[in-house]
């Protein structure tokens, strides 16, 4: 059950669409708000001069912009977690975002982060650095947000029948019932026997929710593809899947079908733990 949400946010596009999902989440599941944001070491120190004859780099003047920026950033989160009805603290830290992100956190049951920290104009296929780090090292179920993704909608639940894609199930039942809407269940259904056996057992895991359950399985095509393309044709909100698939040692977060579904969906995915 969801009853703390983190907001991790660095000012970019991306953080940006976490900050506004994390607390319209918060304030649709009536839940406890916080949020964070990381002056990085990284850029308030001088880089190597390479030996070459160089005016002194001004540091405590780039460390003061930084700390500017996150402390505006911190007052921004509040005012928006305020007109919400929420009251949310935005924490300031220092050091490398990503384990600072972590180490905060440990302390909740969901951590929101942008998909993509990086300027429009130099956006790639892969996940920002830095979200791509925080979701290697954390235990904590993640929800990677792309900038531009709807606040509200159904909610398409990936499942192949792993434990992962298990607490996927068990948490799309708590957001469900929370946020009443209704639910989507995808299975992937090239094995037909398979397909049944997983239908069934999802029906078990679902029987606790209010909302409507639909059902929706391919016989053609990539999973990942799939799950996306119903996720658009449904025009869901979220997509609930296991962080890692049924194949725990090889389904490492880059080479998952979740992976991939986290890089190309155009609605936030929560990745399941």
């Amino acid at each position: 059950m969801i009853e703390t949400i983190l907001v991790a946010t660095d000012g970019s596009d991306d953080g940006g669409a976490a900050e506004r999902t994390g607390i319209s989440l918060a304030a649709r599941l009536r839940v406890r708000l916080s949020g964070i944001t990381v002056v990085e070491d990284r850029n308030v120190r001088a880089p190597g001069d390479a030996g070459l004859s160089l005016p002194a780099f001004p540091e405590a003047e780039v460390a003061a912009y930084w700390r500017a920026r996150a402390d505006g950033l911190s007052q921004r989160f509040a005012a928006q977690a305020r007109s919400e009805g929420l009251e949310a603290i935005c924490e300031v830290a220092q050091g490398g975002a990503d384990d600072r992100i972590v180490e905060r956190a440990q302390d909740v049951d969901l951590l929101v982060i942008g998909r993509d920290g990086r300027p429009a104009d130099r956006k790639g296929t892969l996940i920002g650095s830095t979200t791509d780090s925080v979701i290697r090292k954390t235990g904590k179920s993640t929800l990677v947000v792309p900038s531009g993704a709807p606040l509200a909608g159904p909610i398409v639940l990936g499942f192949d029948g792993s434990p992962g894609s298990r607490i996927a199930a068990q948490l799309a039942v708590d957001l469900a019932n929370g946020v009443n809407e209704p639910v989507h269940v995808f299975v992937d259904s090239k094995d037909k026997g398979r397909a049944v056996a997983r239908f069934e057992e999802v029906r078990q895991l679902l029987g606790g929710m209010s909302q409507p359950l639909r059902e929706t399985s391919s016989t053609l095509g990539r999973p990942d593809v799939k799950i996306v393309d119903t996720a658009r044709e449904v025009r869901a909100g979220l997509i609930v899947m296991g962080a890692f698939g049924r194949n725990r040692i090889t389904d490492y977060f880059l080479g998952s079908n979740a992976a991939q579904v986290a890089r190309t969906s155009p609605v936030s995915v929560l990745l399941a733990r």
